[in-house]
């Protein structure tokens, strides 16, 4: 499975859509760190790839406050 890339992040327009969207992922890696320390089973690149969209998040979230002002 490969990493997510920045081109996908391209269809969410607005600030709210991309709050929304960093909030779910935030919760998505809270439930896994919660089956982490449960010893359930985990895909352990599904942290990486939660981390890396939240990152892409924030910099388009970044850009788009910075073209409004």
């Amino acid at each position: 499975m490969s990493l997510p890339s920045y081109k996908e992040i391209d269809k969410l327009t607005t600030v709210v859509e991309i709050e929304q969207e960093i909030f779910i992922l935030q919760k998505n890696l809270f439930d896994l760190r919660i089956k982490k320390s449960t010893s359930q089973t985990v895909k352990p690149h599904l942290f990486v790839h939660a981390k890396r969209r939240i990152a892409h998040l924030k910099f388009k979230k970044a850009v788009l406050l910075k073209a409004t002002n």
